[in-house]
């Protein structure tokens, strides 16, 4: 399905007519809106379970290079997810089915997803899961591409804020579930990705099947040439400043939040002192407790965006705040300063989640190329799991712990949080 403001003959489900009149828009809205969160609940849940699990097995295989083999990992399926976005989001553009544009790469991507998590959970050596890890990432990243592009296609601006805040609510709800799940099947690796595999391909379907997309077999298609392939993965930023700025500022915000967030499990062993038992316990109760805060944060931000019709400065403080969170650890290295310094990063990502992705659908280049362009700065969420790990790993490895990252992961995100002043669009 083509984006709202296209030539497309077929308009999207939030402003098709039908006999029954707008009723009929409104129930498909609705029933969008109720399924949403599930549907963002896939990628994540599957990128962050992977991360878990992927730690574990990583410490299993090489105990004594785990944080460089762990950064080797992230660094692996985060150029997969780079690569994959883009390019399914030029394909997703430009397919005309008579199931919708978008419904047969998610598809697609959630049936290959689910395969690569069950043999992830198979693998025997570094190496294995590296390969099984980056099919599970290929194909969730395949399903989570064309998602993203729905915002644009189906949902209008004037509710995009109150969208963006159940989409993040699905992707946070999915964050704190992958260490519940990792630490309940800890022991039992195979059956923990199994379950993740399952959870992931019930709820993308049961999206795909309440939200049908239109046939748009006759609707007018984007033209495709080399310049299309060589613009794949750039929009430029002379023409387009407020996308190169949204871009930034999500890129070392989100660059910021992995470069803890990746070796969570390790900082609680090597900076808090905690045994590997005692932090494998740890990590789920840091996402319960987090919980309340980010539900708050996520409940008001959306709806107040939408209500002040403004994003920006609900993005600063967001990213302001998951700045602040990386000072406590500095101040109090306990489980207790690591307990605060989740629960206000947590509240901070919730704040900055549920109003970026709003805000990156009014600074899109072209509304034929949304998908495309989302895939694009879809890039600045994942090209950080590829450098933050490494970085944080040097970081780690220079100073020999992980004191010094802290302040790093401080300045990065407040970075990021100023890179959002210039654009334009408010």
């Amino acid at each position: 399905m083509a984006p709202a403001t296209s030539t497309d003959a077929s308009p999207p489900p939030s402003q098709v007519p039908s006999a029954a009149g707008r009723p009929t828009a409104d129930r498909a809205l609705r029933r969008l809106f109720l399924s949403a969160p599930f549907a963002h609940v896939c990628p994540q849940l599957c990128f962050g379970s992977v991360a878990y699990f992927a730690a574990l097995q990583v410490q299993s295989m090489d105990p004594e290079h785990k944080v460089q083999q762990l950064a080797l990992v992230n660094a692996v399926v985060a150029t997969v997810s780079v690569l994959t976005q883009p390019v399914v989001g030029v394909w997703s553009d430009r397919t005309r089915t008579r199931f919708g544009a978008r419904t047969p790469w998610m598809l697609a991507g959630a049936v290959l997803g689910f395969l690569g998590l069950i043999a992830a959970g198979l693998s025997t050596s570094v190496a294995t899961l590296l390969m099984t890890a980056s099919i599970a990432y290929l194909g969730f990243n395949t399903f989570g591409g064309p998602l993203t592009a729905i915002q644009p296609d189906r949902v209008p601006v004037d509710h995009r804020g109150r969208y963006s805040t159940l989409a993040g609510l699905g992707t946070v709800i999915a964050a704190i579930l992958g260490p519940v799940i990792g630490a309940i099947f800890a022991d039992r690796i195979p059956l923990g990705y199994t379950v993740v595999a399952t959870i992931t391909l019930v709820f993308a379907l049961g999206f795909l099947l309440a939200n049908p997309d239109a046939d748009n077999r006759n609707s007018s298609r984007p033209p495709f040439s080399v310049s299309t392939v060589l613009h794949m993965f750039w929009v430029d930023p002379r023409r387009h400043p407020d996308f190169f700025w949204v871009f930034l500022g999500r890129f070392l915000i989100c660059g910021g939040y992995y470069m803890v967030l990746t070796y969570q499990l390790y900082i609680a062993q090597d900076y808090i002192g905690l045994t590997l038992t005692e932090a494998t316990h740890l990590t789920p109760i840091l996402s319960l407790v987090s919980l309340p805060g980010f539900l708050l944060a996520l409940g008001i931000a959306g709806p107040l965006s939408d209500r002040i019709g403004r994003r920006k400065p609900i993005v600063l403080a967001g990213g302001i705040i998951i700045a602040a969170s990386a000072l406590l650890p500095i101040w109090s290295p306990t489980v207790g300063g690591l307990i605060g310094s989740t629960v206000v990063l947590t509240i901070g990502f919730g704040t900055f989640l549920a109003v970026d992705q709003a805000l990156v659908t009014q600074v899109l280049p072209d509304a034929d190329s949304a998908a495309k362009d989302l895939g694009i700065i879809n890039i600045a969420s994942t090209l950080p799991s590829t450098f933050a790990p490494m970085a944080a790993a040097a970081i780690v490895t220079a100073s020999h712990g992980y004191g010094t990252l802290y302040p790093v992961v401080a300045l990065v995100a407040g970075l990021g949080a100023l890179a959002i002043l210039p654009v334009k669009t408010r």
